[in-house]
């Protein structure tokens, strides 16, 4: 029997055009809102631009090939990535710049990178720690007749990859310079692991260490291109990443790139706070990011007064920093959707399809009821959807936005 216009696709998350999220989307669903996705882009290029400064958005936060088109048409010099099946996926879907954040580790890795390099048209930049790893991607890559852009990672003591020393870079550097199929192109770090009562001390710090050791490689002749990379910025410190660049006039010496990912939905959690800094240290921004991503649930069950269980769970919402946070409910199958704020209710455990959730006074809710959940740290929610819907201020659904995780 064929399917009406208004009957969900039986895929988790799949929706028809034009669907109200509140009658015809089968629950619970991973939404977008248009206005607040678009503002986000819009805004986080400017920034970045605006810091003399170009954008490489992290892809792994979303791995939704319609997001990575619509940052790149807004500007993005490209788009960064995790791994080398990742950076397959984007290149699938037309990514020609892939900027990955990671060593590229393990034969089967490098043959990937290898074959899409095979396209002239591809550009492909991937990290560099450890002379083991270097010497593994010369062999691999002579023998393939290619030549791989390689960029030296610094880390710090303590924090994730890189090398921990300015001296180690320095060797490293005469490694890669030994080997004629790698191309060293860049520095790049990453500061998201620097944190204590003095983090943005340790992360100007380090920003100006990443810039003196580009200076430093550049005037011995270490690089392989003119104006080389120099990268950094997860999403919380963006702004002081690239305050610092600028402030150094590493953009007039070097090509400046920013990676945040979380940015293009923002979130109700930690990067809501991150954000709220960064509007702190920014007298001159005068409005931030906006919260552009929500799950969709049922009101599962009301066993008890006062206890809700929602069909969401673990399968369905990241968890790992701060549990989800009920915003709106609206009545199933009312349009026009009016949502009822019921902030003041509050998830206190999820399961793996189910969230308890504590029902405020005064909230009066019925088994059918959906609300809309704010997520914490966007990544791991993003990555329990092979879809989600872009909805439109009338919460009808105007796209559907499929994951390549």
């Amino acid at each position: 029997m064929p399917s009406s216009p208004h009957t969900a696709n039986v895929d988790k998350g799949a929706a028809p055009i034009g669907a109200s999220l509140v009658r015809d989307v089968s629950l619970p669903a991973l939404v977008l809102h248009r206005e607040a996705l678009e503002h986000n882009i819009r805004w986080m290029q400017d920034f970045v631009s605006n810091s003399g400064a170009e954008l490489a958005p992290h892809g792994k936060t979303s791995m939704t090939p319609a997001l990575f088109r619509r940052q790149l048409d807004a500007g993005a010099w490209g788009i960064t990535l995790a791994s080398a099946t990742q950076t397959r996926a984007a290149y699938a879907h037309g990514v020609r710049r892939v900027l990955m954040a990671n060593q590229l580790v393990g034969t089967p890795n490098m043959a990937l990178i290898a074959d899409l390099l095979a396209d002239p048209t591809f550009d492909f930049y991937c990290m560099v720690d450890h002379p083991d790893n270097v010497a593994d991607l010369g062999a691999y890559f002579t023998s393939r007749g290619v030549r791989l852009n390689v960029m030296i990672e610094y880390g710090v003591v303590g924090g994730r990859c890189g090398c921990r020393s300015e001296q180690q870079v320095l060797d490293l550097a005469k490694a890669i310079a030994a080997q004629p199929a790698l191309a060293l192109t860049g520095i790049e770090g990453y500061e998201g692991v620097i944190h204590g009562d003095h983090a943005v001390t340790g992360i100007r710090d380090f920003a100006a260490s990443l810039v003196r050791l580009a200076v430093q490689l550049q005037d011995s002749g270490a690089f392989a291109i003119a104006k080389p990379i120099i990268t950094a910025s997860g999403s919380a410190w963006y702004d002081l990443i690239a305050e610092s660049f600028e402030a150094q006039n590493a953009g007039g010496r070097f090509l400046s790139v920013l990676r945040p990912g979380s940015y293009v939905a923002h979130d109700h959690g930690i990067y809501k706070e991150a954000q709220c800094c960064v509007l702190d240290r920014r007298s001159d921004l005068h409005e931030g990011l906006r919260p552009a991503l929500e799950v969709w649930a049922h009101v599962q069950s009301l066993p008890e007064p006062g206890f809700a269980v929602i069909a969401l769970g673990k399968r369905d919402v990241a968890y790992d920093a701060g549990l989800p946070v009920p915003l709106l409910r609206y009545k199933a199958g009312v349009v026009p959707a009016k949502g009822d704020d019921v902030s003041a209710c509050k998830v206190t455990a999820v399961m793996d399809q189910h969230a308890f959730m504590t029902v405020a006074p005064g909230v009066d809710l019925r088994v059918g009821d959906i609300i809309s959940f704010g997520t914490s740290h966007p990544c791991l929610t993003f990555d329990k959807w092979r879809v989600g819907c872009l909805v439109d201020e009338q919460l009808n659904v105007i796209e559907t936005m499929e994951t390549c995780f």
